[in-house]
């Protein structure tokens, strides 16, 4: 008697696992409204962190991001911190699945160290800006199946050249340097369109603005994105949730304090 062993049928379309998944019924599959209602995230959505925003200002470089992280039309998480700290002069921004770059933000970090402690001396501005193109052009193929987007800002102080430059990458790890300002996230064509409007035809451009003019428009450009984007946490006037900003200049990096990003809220954006 012969046995021959039972080969799955595969559909013309399923070109990758996750089409298999599909066919098999086995990929998370949305969940019931009740689901939904009951405030739970939803199975099979993604959890997105946005919208993070960076530009030049006189005295550095100022990084934002919002708090709030979503999966689907779910709020997951009110507090997220999607402005990482890489090393002592280097800054990762998030915008897409927080996993996935929370898990490069690690990666980068101890490449950094490895790097500083094997070879006594720090990592150059070019190969830091690389080392993150290189991660994100290894989750190309996730992000070909529709999972772990990450589309991040970089920024960091050039000891060289003694300016701190800012970078933005696409998906596919493309590196670009921003002249002035960059944002990404769903909430990014609200705040690049503050951000624009106030380089042209503002009082002052950004890189002549002070720090404290500075940290006002990162308020007022989030929060004028959270009017417009549902994904964006802005600023949370009932819960008192402000955006996480960090300064990054030639003496390294400062977090602003929530307190005084609250005195700054109340007193410049009514």
């Amino acid at each position: 008697m012969e046995f021959s062993a039972a080969r799955p049928s595969l559909s013309p379309d399923a070109g990758d696992f996750a089409s298999l998944l599909r066919e098999r019924g086995l990929y998370p599959q949305v969940a019931h409204a009740s689901a939904m209602a009951a405030g739970a995230a939803t199975p099979g959505v993604q959890t997105q962190a946005t919208t993070i925003c960076a530009f030049k200002f006189a005295g550095g470089v100022l990084v934002a991001g919002d708090r709030r992280a979503t999966a689907g039309n779910v709020v997951v998480y009110d507090r997220a911190d999607k402005v990482l700290e890489i090393d002592s002069h280097s800054l990762m921004a998030i915008a897409g699945v927080p996993a996935t770059a929370w898990e490069m933000a690690r990666v980068l970090e101890h490449s950094f160290q490895f790097y500083r402690r094997s070879q006594l001396q720090e990592m150059s501005l070019e190969g830091k800006v690389r080392a993150l193109s290189k991660l994100l052009r290894d989750n190309l193929s996730f992000v070909l199946q529709g999972v772990g987007v990450v589309v991040p800002i970089f920024a960091a102080y050039d000891d060289v050249a003694e300016v701190a430059r800012l970078y933005f990458y696409d998906a596919m790890g493309a590196q670009f340097e921003a002249a002035d300002f960059a944002a990404t996230g769903s909430g990014s064509p609200a705040v690049r369109s503050v951000l624009y409007y106030e380089n042209t035809w503002g009082s002052k451009p950004l890189t002549k603005r002070r720090e404290s003019e500075a940290i006002v428009l990162a308020l007022r450009a989030l929060d004028t994105a959270a009017e417009n984007d549902t994904a964006t946490g802005g600023v949370d006037r009932r819960g008192k949730v402000y955006p996480i900003i960090k300064i990054i200049s030639k003496a390294g990096i400062r977090t602003l304090a929530e307190k005084d990003l609250a005195r700054i809220f109340k007193r410049e954006v009514p």
